[in-house]
């Protein structure tokens, strides 16, 4: 039997969520966050500064365009979508060192982070039952 604490620190080594990525974006930990959704996906929003690479051309485009030596990050939709999970096996599958953002996009938005889209990089406000109001002081 697999010991408890063994079980989620092995869970944590492959698994973050969006306040960690927030945090490591902000303290300029190099790390490369990967949308793994569709183009229409991708046109309606993401994280700020991600990039976009559908899961299904990791294989061919990550050894080109992802230094082997890079943490990524992968995210999806939300809780109910799997395309993390793809994209994370085909990136571990080139052996590079990646997470599943849990909670995908879903939770980046909801708990106010950075999103990016045609007209920009802007905050949606804040789902009270996903994340705290962030109180904004005034110099």
């Amino acid at each position: 039997m697999i010991d408890r604490a063994d079980y989620y620190a092995a869970k944590l080594a492959y698994e973050t969520d969006a306040s960690d990525v927030h945090a490591a974006l902000k303290a300029g930990e190099d790390i490369v966050v990967i949308d793994v959704r569709s183009d229409e996906a991708w046109a309606q929003g993401r994280v700020a500064g991600a990039v976009h690479m559908h899961y299904s051309e990791i294989a061919r485009r990550a050894p080109e365009e992802v230094p082997s030596d890079a943490s990524v990050v992968v995210y999806c939709w939300s809780p109910g979508c799997n395309a993390g999970a793809k994209g994370a096996r085909e990136f571990a599958t080139l052996g590079y060192d990646v997470r599943e953002m849990i909670g995908g996009f879903e939770y980046w938005v909801r708990e106010g982070y950075p999103v990016e889209d045609a007209d920009g990089v802007h905050r949606r406000p804040v789902d009270p039952l996903t994340g705290t109001a962030r109180v904004r002081t005034r110099p």
